[in-house]
């Protein structure tokens, strides 16, 4: 009902003559309870996202976008920029069994190490990870998934690739509670074929890692993304440390994430330390 004057405002209800406010105010409170609600439910979204984020073998499409830069390697402190596209990509099995798919497509571009070199850069190696993962956790936590790796040669150019193709195992366990997020990614790489004129891989990634993320979807992290060639008996380790914050554009969510890291090990004329950004784009089901 709409009234011309707004002192004689009214309604009527159970024959009651009620002011407006009276008569609004059953449906403001409905509305602003509405309201609380959809800000509950998107909060357990974003908190829900947070975590999966957290988890490299949850059942969410994402794209992250990464951007590696090392610095202080040979004689000439060169710096190496890898630029890397990792989508996840899960498929349901059936109601007990997810198939993870994550594939590392790294681009490279480096400076010559030494005085009078060419600098190089191309298209990397692919590693292609394939998870089996079980759709709910253990009984006491545990999230895990394992199945092959594989390294395709990929590299447009012979320097920054290993002109090998490669495969072996990979594994992961992890376990989440009250915000904290500890686990470890592993995997062992043999080359079985490829160029004779190319030194033969064995090689083993551990990365160990713990996350802790807040009420504002802020996650921080340690880990190490650590290699050991088994041919030449040398360790790559890298201790990374890194922020990442979730946000929404819209309906969009997307993570941004900024680290450092320090090279503790690795083969004379290594990399000294380097940084890291991400950006990480979420599609949820």
């Amino acid at each position: 009902m709409i009234f011309s004057d707004p002192s004689e405002k009214k309604a009527i209800k159970h024959g009651e003559w009620l002011t407006s406010g009276q008569a609004l105010a059953p449906a403001l409170a409905a509305l602003i309870s509405c309201g609380v609600v959809q800000q509950s439910v998107a909060a357990d979204d974003s908190a829900e996202l947070a975590k999966k984020l957290a988890n490299p073998i949850a059942n969410l499409l994402s794209v992250p976008v990464k951007l590696d830069w090392d610095t202080g390697i040979g004689p000439e402190d060169a710096d190496r920029s890898t630029y890397v596209i990792q989508p996840v990509i899960p498929v349901t099995l059936n109601q007990n069994w997810n198939l993870i798919s994550r594939t590392i497509v790294p681009f490279i571009d480096a400076e010559s190490p030494v005085a009078g070199g060419s600098n190089e850069s191309g298209l990397g190696d692919i590693t292609q990870s394939f998870f089996f993962s079980p759709n709910a956790p253990t009984s006491n936590g545990w999230i895990w998934g394992g199945g092959p790796v594989l390294l395709i040669p990929s590299a447009t150019n012979d320097m920054v690739g290993s002109e090998k193709w490669g495969t072996g195992p990979t594994l992961v366990a992890l376990r989440q509670t009250n915000g904290w997020t500890y686990g470890i990614l592993a995997n062992h790489i043999w080359s079985v074929a490829g160029s004779d004129q190319r030194s033969d891989i064995s090689t083993t990634f551990l990365q160990p890692f713990l996350s802790y993320t807040t009420k504002t979807y802020t996650t921080i992290g340690v880990n190490t993304e650590s290699t050991y060639d088994w041919k030449n008996e040398q360790w790559l380790v890298p201790i990374n440390l890194s922020v990442s914050q979730l946000v929404k554009f819209g309906k969009q969510p997307v993570s941004f994430a900024l680290g450092t890291r320090s090279y503790v090990e690795g083969p004379t004329g290594g990399p000294d330390w380097g940084l890291r950004f991400s950006v990480t784009l979420l599609f949820p089901k």
